[in-house]
This record gives C-alpha cells, structure tokens and sequence, in this order.
C-alpha cells in the first residue's frame, strides 16, 4: 500500500440507498483473490444501463463516490472496496456505511466518510465540476467554500493509511520493541521437560 495523502476531487452521485455489496460487485465475479480487474465488474449489472453514472464522463477519472445511505450493506466480500479502488476511487461518502464494509475498505487504502444528512444533500446539489478535498491527517473533508468538515476514522486505521501498511506492516515496525521484550523476559515454562 501507498501512504494516504490528501487529495481533491470531482463527486460521482450514486444517489441510491442500500447499495449491497451484490449490487457492487456482483457474486458471480468473485472466482479470484486477485484485485486486478474488478474495477471492470463495478456495477456491473448497473453499468449494463449506458446512462448509468460510471458510463458518462461524469463518473470517469474522479476518486470520490458519493453514496446514499447504509452503503455496503449484505455480504463481506472484500471485493467490494477492490473494484471501487481499481476504479479510482480513494473515498466514499455517504450518511452511514454497513460495519463490515467499512472495516474492509479502512484494510484496504477507502476511506469510508460519513457525514450529517445535511452535509449529504448538500454535496448532492453541487455542480458537476465542484471539488472536495479529502485530508484524513486532519480528518477533514472541504468543501468547494472553504467549509471543513470532519469526519471519523479509528486512530489505529488512520496511523495505518497514512503510513501506507497493513496490520502485519504496523506489527514488523513493532519489531524492535518485540525483541527488547523478549531479551528482559524471563521465562517460567520449561520446555526441556515433558508434562504430565
């Protein structure tokens, strides 16, 4: 992973509520554990539609999606934030997102925003060339007059997004403490006798 940095964007309005992981990345894609070309079956079933939003130049080259509410609600699948990242999202915005969705999307460099429903309507009424700027060093989504907004990210995903690892990365890093530990500890267990 890349360390997060901040960035700005254009908004592609999904204005749907209770968009399933299905409806993201339908089951019948979900053959591989590679994330490679899943961004080609994000809403796949949707984008059979041509005015759907991804097929317009609107939902082309922009890096945050705006959701409607209880975003990635049904099933767990991890593949649904790796076709939203191999699409070019980097974020998500929306009143409130599905538990599970959000953890796999902090795992995997999503950042999951939610806002009030006033903020919500308000960045749905935009203009199409508006852009937000997402800063999760602040945890501070701005808006095109200036207002910042903050949202929440747990302390331990945030250190991890912008430190671009995982968490066996923030466990290596951990190493030298590890080993300080283990040279002052005394052990109890005597491993050369066999219990009884």
């Amino acid at each position: 992973m890349k360390p997060f940095t901040a960035f700005e964007s254009r908004l592609v309005p999904l204005p749907k509520n209770n968009v399933d992981t299905d409806q993201i990345i339908p089951a019948r894609f979900l053959k591989t554990t590679s994330k490679e070309g899943l961004d080609k079956n994000l809403f796949a079933d949707w984008r059979q539609d041509p005015d759907f939003i991804l097929n317009t130049p609107r939902g082309q080259n922009a890096q945050i999606l705006l959701a409607g509410d209880n975003f990635g609600c049904g099933s767990s699948r991890e593949h649904a934030p790796w076709a939203l990242t191999q699409f070019g999202f980097r974020a998500v915005i929306s009143t409130s997102f599905a538990d599970i969705f959000k953890q796999n999307s902090l795992k995997n460099s999503l950042i999951p925003i939610v806002v009030s429903p006033e903020i919500h309507t308000r960045l749905f009424s935009l203009r199409e060339d508006a852009k937000v700027k997402v800063d999760l060093a602040t945890q501070t989504l701005t808006l095109p007059d200036g207002q910042a907004v903050e949202f929440a990210v747990d302390s331990f995903s945030k250190t991890c997004l912008l430190e671009g690892i995982d968490e066996l990365g923030w466990i290596l890093k951990q190493e030298p403490a590890i080993a300080a530990y283990e040279k002052t500890r005394t052990s109890t267990l005597n491993t050369l006798q066999p219990s009884i």
